[in-house]
């Protein structure tokens, strides 16, 4: 039975020039039993963008259409952009479109536009109609104007209009409370939008109330489904004696993990050992997120409309429920879990010689933080030391080893950029007290370190392999960008001694 997807193929291949619906099915050969399917497919692909219908009924593609379909970004001073479903032929980046072209279009909004002007490579355009409007929610401050009318104004600077807010639908709110607003009319040529307050957050000032506002602001999923959270806690607490079969027991090896003082879960451990030859046999365990989500089931459905989990300061919106995010799946101290590992042997000159990877259970005996590793490795506190003394081999192990995959990726050409990062530090009631450098010591590049040659170990094993995954690489430099630093550090009398298009990474 033919879909939508292979009828826009074949109506790409096909048809040169909007056509009618019967002269679709002439030259596409639809089958008469087929006709009706495909008639209600074509509705379905106009309402989606993928075709445009004429006022002729006409049906044709967009991009032969001199239109373009995508998501509307507006900008606070009053234009916006069309970012395109499909790249535009002979256009760098979005289409540009001014105040007055917009058409009533949101920030968010799904749209159709069409071309009006082109220069070089940019172009501007007018929004013909909206396919799709974005969130129906948007989150903002509740004020009252001289006449006692109600109006939102929205946090995000982007979406450019109040709503105005009947009087019978504010809730409790009061002038200055953040608060969520669903738009009930959305804003016509001759009319602005309407809206009713669906929940108050409360002034922006109180704790917690910045952190609810980014929150719906970006459309996170605070809470759980309830068919995720059962499948969690069916899974228990503990890791069950059937879970280890055919897994490769790690748990008699000094195992532990390294984290900041604050991380609420723990996903990566480390082991090592200094081997008879010299080499050092490192390994890096991740936890087996997998072993615990089926494909197709309700966690899996969960992860896959979150993505991601998302950090606060204070808080953490998890991608699993907690059953999962910080038991079952984080590899907390004193307690088996199940991971995959990675285990290296690493010469003196940092080469990984030799490989295993592993489906693995660990039993991890420390939950290490860097400061305390790093207070360890450069000896600035004995009564630390003395707490980890069973540890303090290991650690003086793992900053040799450090030391060596470091020199390594430096004699390939790498560049350790050591910039400081912002750390908000918060009050007791979650009040912003200061904001301040983030000290990266030792303990942190000793644990990016392992990382990094893990990754490309695996990385490597699965291109050996011929199996398909998504790969984190640096594109090639931009010639133009490259001339221009060659440009700028020959004033300092350094050079990259080679052409602008001759620059590669070094593997």
């Amino acid at each position: 039975m033919l879909n939508q997807d292979q009828l826009l193929a074949a109506i790409r291949d096909k048809v040169d020039h909007p056509a009618t619906a019967r002269e679709l099915l002439q030259r596409l050969k639809i089958p008469r039993e087929q006709r009706a399917t495909v008639k209600r497919l074509l509705n379905g692909l106009v309402e989606s963008g993928h075709l445009i219908q004429t006022r002729g009924n006409r049906f044709g593609l967009p991009d032969r259409m001199n239109l373009v379909v995508g998501r509307v970004q507006t900008h606070p001073r009053g234009f916006g952009f069309v970012v395109p479903d499909r790249p535009l032929d002979g256009v760098s980046g979005d289409l540009y479109i001014a105040g007055s072209n917009l058409n009533q279009a949101v920030h968010g909004d799904r749209v159709v536009a069409r071309i009006e002007r082109t220069q070089e490579d940019r172009a501007e355009g007018r929004i013909l109609r909206i396919l799709e409007r974005g969130s129906a929610r948007i989150v903002g401050r509740f004020e009252l104007d001289d006449a006692g009318f109600g109006y939102l104004v929205p946090f995000d600077r982007r979406i450019i209009m109040d709503v105005h807010i009947p009087a019978g639908e504010r809730l409790d709110a009061k002038p200055g409370d953040m608060v969520i607003v669903e738009i009930t009319r959305w804003p016509t040529p001759a009319r602005g939008p309407l809206g009713r307050v669906v929940e108050v957050l409360g002034a922006i000032d109180e704790p917690g109330v910045d952190t609810e506002i980014i929150i719906r602001k970006y459309n996170i999923p605070d809470e759980h489904g309830e068919e995720a959270v059962e499948e969690a806690r069916r899974l228990g607490d503990a890791v069950k004696e059937r879970d280890l079969k055919g897994r490769t027991d790690f748990r008699p090896l000094t195992t532990v993990t390294i984290d900041g003082e604050h991380a609420r879960d723990f996903d990566d451990a480390i082991t090592i050992e200094r081997l008879p030859n010299g080499h050092y046999r490192l390994g890096v365990h991740i936890a087996d997120v997998a072993h615990y989500v089926p494909e197709g089931g309700a966690l899996d459905a969960e992860a896959y409309e979150r993505g991601t989990s998302v950090y606060f300061p204070e808080r953490a919106v998890h991608m699993f429920p907690s059953e999962l995010a910080t038991g079952l799946c984080s590899l907390n101290p004193d307690v088996d879990r199940l991971v995959q590992s990675c285990l290296m042997e690493i010469d003196r000159h940092g080469d990984v010689v030799r490989y295993e990877i592993h489906d693995g259970v660990i039993h991890s005996d420390a939950r290490m933080t860097y400061t305390d590793v790093n207070a360890i490795l450069t000896k600035t506190d004995p009564a630390v030391t003395a707490r980890y003394a069973d540890f303090v081999k290991m650690f003086e192990s793992m900053h040799e080893l450090y030391g060596i995959l470091h020199d390594r990726r430096r004699r390939r050409g790498s560049i350790d950029f050591d910039l400081k990062e912002p750390e908000i530090v918060l009050d007791d009631e979650g009040m912003v007290e200061e904001i301040i450098a983030a000290e990266r010591n030792v303990a942190h590049r000793l644990i990016e370190e392992f990382m990094l040659v893990a990754n490309e170990t695996v990385a490597q094993h699965l291109d050996e392999h011929g199996v398909p995954t998504l790969y984190r690489i640096h594109e090639t430099p931009d010639p133009l960008k490259v001339e221009e630093f060659e440009e700028f550090v020959g004033t300092l009398g350094y050079s990259l001694a080679a052409p602008a298009n001759a620059v590669r990474p070094r593997h």
